[in-house]
């Protein structure tokens, strides 16, 4: 018998998916653009800087857009690759021959791990221009490469444990976005416990063991521990990819519905409640819209965003009233920033994953052969969102925008003793003025030359705005969502899509115009008074540029809802009639007709 025979079937299906392609193309034009951008900055001038810093930087951000990228591979080509498969049952045929488990997984493995290997494969070409702009050596770029290579590695696994585990899709994305947390920032967490505890310098024991750790070893200068995170890491990863072989033959089977034992209830709770909850859902939601108490039936979604949103507003408490320094809020600002990401995750998934599953079970053929309308199902999906979600996401987004100002407020006060604390040269080289003005409240206003800082109305009003901006993105996440639902095969695909066209490619088109825009609008400024308008631009650039971001956002948010909106109105029975249509198979070409030859006279 063949070693491994089911990794060439599934090798030669990766390979004639389009997206093998695209995913590399799409992988390397970033990467192209990103790279394009700072050699233009190399010919312009650098604004100051070597071309060995950009060198420096540019690889920086490229290896760290790598990181990220590498790191979630497991969310979204592994998480659900076994689970599906279990859902539909075709699995246990496989072992049904004399397959194994191994044989099972490491024939998943290496057809999941093609596209982010190919995409990976397709950024090191651009990310070597930086050995010839200078400030990156040839050892850290093969250890950063092989950093990169051993994070998609260790996410696949994850994703692949986490698959063998489960059933449900969106079940399995959380577990494998908490699985990947907790191998990224355990280890550090872990060791800074222990330090403090036992009063002792932080060393590196349990941070061995992360991905993030190597990766910045492997960019580090001199002598570094590289190879020793590296064994961890593989280590890692090898026991979830030994755990997933031995586990697969025995969790793919569909277990008896235990409703009579305490395990088979308390789950069952967990994901649709009690009896009376049950009941009253129905009885209050069928008579509105049938299709608004289906989407409503799950329950632990909005549980599950609850718990976190009390255990952010405890920590947020906690902090307000504790006598922390003020240098915490800008930390706080951070972590919201990470919460902020979990959240479009989230809705992005929640979105599609109705109607992924009501076209896959023929549900949506149904509910379109009732007397409902297209317009109602899609406000059900709609206000089911709201219903589960909204509350939620007002606190959250209230805690946010409270911790913004605050943040805000910080930066704003380090700014101004920056400005105050410097002192003035003997002969002002300009004719910039330098004002510092008490008010009773005790804040303090600086101008120079004109350039008077922020007060706190405009701080408020930008903090608003980016509030208002992120309220937007969960809107676009959600209407764009349901479109892609209503498109993808499965739901993890969706969730892509949804956070691929709406959240990561307008992000780098707005960074960009930030980055080039912002600076051209403070450099009038900067030429009027040389000596002291840096210290302002400590206060100003941030806040100009939120501010264009959030003008950029949301005209791309409104663009998304109303684009969404449109299709999902007049294209949603065309998409539905898809999944049910009979397959047509292309008739072979009709053979090509002979004349008859002419008859030869006697």
């Amino acid at each position: 018998m063949t070693f491994l025979p089911i990794v060439e079937r599934e090798l030669r299906v990766a390979s004639r998916k389009r997206s093998t392609f695209w995913v590399r193309i799409a992988a390397a034009l970033v990467a192209l653009v990103i790279g394009s951008g700072f050699l233009v900055l190399t010919m312009v001038g650098s604004f100051g800087f070597g071309t060995p810093s950009l060198g420096k930087a540019l690889f920086g951000a490229l290896t760290w857009l790598s990181l990220a990228a590498a790191l979630s591979a497991g969310l979204f080509f592994t998480s659900d690759c076994l689970s599906e498969e279990k859902r539909e049952g075709t699995i246990g045929f496989l072992f049904l021959t004399d397959l194994r488990g191994y044989d099972v997984v490491f024939g998943k493995l290496l057809a999941t791990s093609l596209r982010g290997f190919y995409s990976l494969l397709a950024v090191l070409p651009i990310l070597a221009v930086t050995l010839l702009m200078g400030g990156v050596t040839g050892a850290e770029f093969w250890k950063t490469a092989l950093a990169l290579v051993n994070a998609l590695f260790l996410s696949l696994a994850a994703g692949l444990f986490v698959s063998a585990m489960s059933r449900d899709s969106q079940k399995a994305l959380a577990a494998t976005l908490f699985l990947l947390a907790l191998l990224v920032a355990g280890g550090p967490v872990s060791d800074a416990i222990f330090a403090a505890i036992n009063h002792h310098c932080f060393y590196p024991v349990l941070r061995l063991t992360t991905p993030g750790y190597l990766f910045v070893e492997a960019g580090a200068w001199g002598k570094t521990r590289f190879w020793l995170p590296l064994l961890g890491n593989q280590a890692v990863a090898w026991l979830l990819l030994s755990l997933t072989c031995a586990s697969l033959p025995r969790t793919w089977q569909e277990k008896a519905a235990k409703t009579s034992t305490a395990t088979g209830s308390v789950a069952y709770w967990w994901k649709f409640g009690g009896t009376k909850r049950r009941a009253a859902l129905r009885r209050k939601l069928v008579g509105v819209n049938p299709v608004l108490w289906l989407a409503c039936r799950e329950r632990w979604q909005a549980v599950s965003l609850w718990v976190l949103t009390l255990l952010m507003l405890g920590g947020f408490a906690e902090i307000f009233a504790s006598r922390y320094p003020n240098m915490i809020w800008l930390l706080w600002s951070y972590f919201a920033g990470a919460f902020t990401l979990v959240l479009y995750l989230g809705i992005a998934s929640q979105a599609g994953r109705f109607l992924v599953e009501a076209k896959r079970s023929g549900l949506v053929e149904l509910l379109l052969a009732t007397p409902l309308t297209v317009k109602q199902i899609v406000q059900a999906q709609w206000h089911a969102l709201l219903r589960m979600f909204a509350l939620a996401l007002v606190l959250c987004l209230a805690m946010q925008l409270v911790g913004s100002l605050l943040a805000q407020r910080t930066w704003r006060s380090i700014a101004v003793a920056a400005t105050t604390a410097a002192k003035p040269p003997p002969r002002p080289a300009t004719n910039a003025t330098v004002v510092t003005t008490t008010t009773v409240t005790g804040t303090t206003s600086v101008s120079m030359g004109g350039f008077a800082a922020p007060n706190e109305w405009v701080t408020l009003a930008i903090a608003v705005a980016g509030i208002i901006a992120v309220a937007a993105n969960l809107v676009a996440l959600t209407w764009f969502g349901m479109w892609m639902g209503l498109n993808s095969k499965t739901a993890n695909l969706a969730t892509l899509k949804t956070i691929l066209f709406v959240q990561i490619i307008p992000w780098f088109v707005v960074s960009f115009a930030s980055a080039m825009i912002v600076p051209l609008l403070l450099l009038p400024k900067l030429m009027k008074g040389m000596s002291a308008a840096p210290s302002q631009i400590m206060v100003w650039y941030p806040l100009i540029t939120s501010g264009l971001a959030t003008v950029l956002y949301l005209a791309k948010d409104v663009a998304f809802l109303l684009w969404a909106r449109r299709k999902l109105y007049s294209e949603f029975r065309e998409r539905a009639a898809e999944a049910m249509a009979p397959i047509r198979l292309a008739l072979p070409p009709s053979p090509l007709r002979r004349d008859t030859p002419p008859i030869i006279p006697n």
